[in-house]
């Protein structure tokens, strides 16, 4: 994981930041970070438990109730009082994480997007993959102007 975000930044040293990093790319970075401290303590105390998740094909109209799907599980599942489990938690929740993660492509207005609780149960580890699954595609698209 932490090669993944080292790699991240250095792609973004290398382009000179010559496209700014927006506020909501900089925010899905911090949830990256997060996510890695939380799955580090969550999977090796919780890895019989089982989620609902969404798939990591999910399609674009539907990242945004993938994202808050997520946020339910951890909620429910892991109502953690670590102060990490905190920020991830607030940071899933925040108006810029969702801004960044919310895409659909204009003219593709006809997705129906799962319901949470349809979605198969898959384990602890299988879910963070999911999740850092979506955050970085969300991150790898174009800035949008």
């Amino acid at each position: 994981m932490k090669l993944i975000v080292l790699l991240l930044a250095a792609v973004c040293c290398s382009l000179g930041f010559a496209e700014y990093q927006t506020k909501e790319k900089r925010k899905l970075v911090e949830v990256l970070r997060q996510l890695d401290h939380v799955r580090k303590t969550l999977t090796l105390q919780h890895n019989e438990t089982m989620l609902n998740s969404p798939p990591h094909d999910v399609e674009n109209c539907c990242c945004l109730p993938a994202l808050e799907c997520f946020h339910a599980n951890l909620i429910v599942h892991f109502n953690g009082t670590n102060k990490i489990h905190k920020k991830l938690n607030r940071s899933l929740n925040s108006s810029i994480t969702k801004s960044g993660v919310e895409y659909c492509p204009s003219g593709n207005n006809t997705t129906t997007c799962h319901d949470c609780d349809s979605h198969p149960k898959v384990n602890v580890q299988e879910f963070f993959d999911r999740l850092e699954s979506l955050i970085q595609r969300a991150l790898s698209r174009p800035v949008q102007g």
